[in-house]
């Protein structure tokens, strides 16, 4: 099996987190090699720009998908490395509480947010007056962090050991990132900071309403089970038809071997009487008088 066979097996066997891995791993391996062809076509590289999320509001009336491809998308290796390893590590953490379908829809949700919260931020305060035409947003920062905040609203307890530092739990990296974050909005990162508080929102609402008994990713399990159903193959309805009695000829024949074998069995009653038969030949002489 080649590496790209066993790449689509895995991905297709694979977890809704194997998969969600493999997007963003995709989409960043896409981007860059197209990226190679823009840089010796010596030609502006664009394709970020009909993919990232615009934080003017105008330029996103055009393209509105961005508002969820910019969650599966980048272009630097460090920012998809610490995504996907927070993603990795934290999902597992997700899955080990929730389910599959829960952990996409609450990636799609937080990335939703994310991408809401930098939109009103940037065309609400006067501090992005500026820049708001220039800025977008990219990076599933705001859906892994809406997967960390969930965990930690729902185990808070839960402990996870960091490299250098040793056991932590979940409630204290929470409380530190989301401090961080909002520390950051006034720094370079302004836009990525406010999405990832937005991906926190979510995930904290996603906890709280749980709690309620409601499930806010209940949608997502709902459309993935109209879609199985939909790409389900039906099963082939197999056609047979019943043969022929038999053509003319083998109908003859057989009936003159019934016949024969009739006048067989007449003739042995007449030499030996009705008791001399066999079972069969009783039988026989029982359907021909019916």
């Amino acid at each position: 099996m080649s590496i790209i066979d066993e790449i689509k097996e895995s991905f297709k066997k694979g977890s809704v987190l194997t998969r969600l891995i493999y997007v963003n791993l995709g989409v960043f391996l896409f981007i860059r090699i197209i990226n190679v062809f823009f840089f010796l076509l010596d030609q502006d590289f664009s394709v970020l720009n009909w993919l990232a999320l615009p934080a003017d509001i105008h330029q996103l009336a055009y393209k509105p998908w961005t508002l969820a491809t910019y969650m599966f998308l980048h272009f630097d290796f460090l920012h998809i490395l610490f995504n996907i390893l927070w993603l990795y590590w934290l999902g597992k953490i997700f899955l080990f509480y929730f389910n599959e379908k829960q952990l996409l829809g609450i990636y799609l949700l937080g990335g939703l947010a994310g991408g809401i919260f930098f939109l009103a931020a940037y065309n609400f305060f006067p501090a992005f007056t500026e820049v708001v035409v220039f800025s977008r947003l990219l990076g599933a920062s705001a859906s892994v962090i809406a997967i960390v905040i969930a965990v930690a609203m729902w185990a808070p307890n839960h402990t996870i050991n960091l490299l250098f530092i040793g056991p932590v739990r979940m409630k204290y990296i929470a409380l530190v990132s989301l401090a961080m974050y909002v520390i950051g909005i006034a720094s370079s990162n302004s836009g990525g900071n406010l999405a990832h508080l937005g991906g926190a929102f979510m995930g904290m609402i996603f906890v709280l309403q749980y709690r309620k008994n409601k499930d806010l990713t209940k949608w997502v399990s709902n459309l993935l089970d109209k879609g199985q159903k939909l790409l389900k193959p039906r099963p082939k309805i197999k056609v047979t038809y019943k043969k022929s009695a038999t053509d003319d000829v083998e109908y003859n024949r057989q009936r003159n071997l019934k016949q024969e074998e009739i006048n067989r069995v007449l003739e042995k009653i007449s030499k030996s009487g009705y008791d001399s038969l066999t079972k069969e030949e009783k039988e026989l002489l029982f359907k021909m008088g019916k």
